[in-house]
């Protein structure tokens, strides 16, 4: 099952399962609805028996195309359709849905005892002890490449020896580690200082030096907001506390995270910077899919560079760690406000800079305010929270 088909996620999935036919068949695809036409199409060339679509007004539509390529899948709709469907009969379901909208389905997805891929951060994110409460270990297969990497770096436990979920979501040791070194490229605008920040345009917020996204994670990944969200999920995955994980700014992206031991060993995992790999992995854990992606040519010289993270220009990784030890409906408020500065931002109607002074003004006020704590968050908690602060994201961006 592929959530969030139509995206750079899904379509990068999608290459693997037909460059691998006799390994994978996808039974069912979902999507927000902004490419329906992309949709229909990936539908009948996968023969898939169901598809959702998250907006309901492009049903219609979604039917008409499937009718015209001979294809007659069930067709859900609304996010009840897409947790529904992520919630039905399969293998594996990845989570390639972005934002708040993936939550719901990472929750079918583990009631229903399924593998869960996940590259839909903000669900785990947001849902912190929901989907931990739910999650058995081994379940989630994390499918951010700062994730899989650190995955890769543990030490695994024997066989048929099993972590609770108290000792996080991934099937590993963790006793030995010191702690977690999570990489950022640094994203177009490293070594600028918040002063240099203030002209940046849409444009080139969108001109990532390394990797291919969508237009809200390659945004976040310029305010470094997307480097912030993977330690709220390193510690979730992992049960590491903030204080022991690290982030350094890494711009040949080809180390993507590394596991510090007590000893002082550190384990780095190294390879082009492609999705295509941990996607894979992601579809076809615990074995490798072979070719996935090329490997490193060790034959030609090559530099690796790390530097330290200006946290004075770039202050969303010291907030998110805030907001992700404060637990509870903080990381909802902190994603959610994010999420509508981006959108104002793209629009022409934010500065640059003022994305995270918007999120800090809204997560401020947050902690003023009586909420709930990680041991008794509901979803309604969750919700009300997300609503909540893009009400007043919008009503601060309003007043500019």
């Amino acid at each position: 099952m592929i959530l969030g088909s139509t995206g750079s996620i899904g379509t990068q999935a999608i290459d693997i399962v037909l460059r691998n036919p006799g390994r994978f068949r996808v039974v069912g695809l979902a999507a927000g609805g902004g490419r329906v036409d992309l949709l229909a199409e990936q539908a009948a060339r996968l023969g898939v028996e169901r598809v959702a679509v998250a907006d309901p007004e492009r049903a219609a539509e979604l039917a008409r195309l499937l009718k015209e390529r001979g294809a007659s899948p069930d067709v859900l709709t609304g996010a009840e359709g897409v947790a529904e469907l992520a919630g039905s009969p399969c293998d594996v379901v990845l989570n390639g849905i972005t934002g708040a909208l993936g939550l719901e389905s990472t929750l079918a997805t583990l009631r229903a005892g399924t593998t869960l891929a996940l590259a839909n951060k903000e669900s785990l994110i947001i849902g912190g002890p929901l989907v931990r409460d739910l999650a058995t270990p081994g379940q989630i297969v994390p499918v951010d490449s700062e994730h899989y990497a650190l995955a890769q770096c543990f030490p695994y436990l024997p066989e048929g020896e099993l972590a609770s979920p108290a000792q996080g979501l991934v099937h590993a040791r963790r006793d030995e580690v010191r702690r977690l070194v999570i990489t950022a490229s640094g994203g177009p605008f490293r070594g600028r200082k918040r002063e240099d920040l203030a002209e940046v345009t849409p444009a080139e917020a969108l001109d990532h030096p390394t990797w291919s996204m969508g237009p809200v994670i390659t945004v976040n990944s310029a305010t470094l907001v997307n480097k912030g969200l993977e330690v709220i999920e390193a510690s979730l995955l992992f049960d590491i506390p903030f204080e022991r994980i690290d982030v350094v700014v890494h711009p040949q992206s080809i180390v993507h995270s590394m596991v510090e031991y007590v000893d002082g060993t550190t384990l780095a995992k190294a390879s082009p910077p492609s999705m295509m790999i941990p996607i894979s992995y992601g579809l076809g854990a615990p074995e490798r899919v072979p070719d996935a992606a090329p490997g490193m040519d060790w034959t030609k010289a090559q530099s690796w560079t790390f530097e330290p993270l200006d946290e004075e220009a770039f202050p969303a990784v010291r907030i998110a760690a805030e907001v992700g030890a404060e637990g509870g409906t903080a990381p909802a408020v902190y994603n959610a406000a994010n999420e509508e500065a981006v959108d104002a931002f793209l629009g022409g109607r934010l500065a640059f800079p003022a994305i995270m002074d918007t999120v800090s003004q809204v997560v401020s006020e947050h902690q003023r305010t009586d909420r709930p704590g990680a041991s008794t968050l509901t979803l309604d908690d969750v919700y009300a929270a997300d609503t909540w602060a893009r009400t007043r994201a919008r009503e601060l961006l309003a007043r500019g």
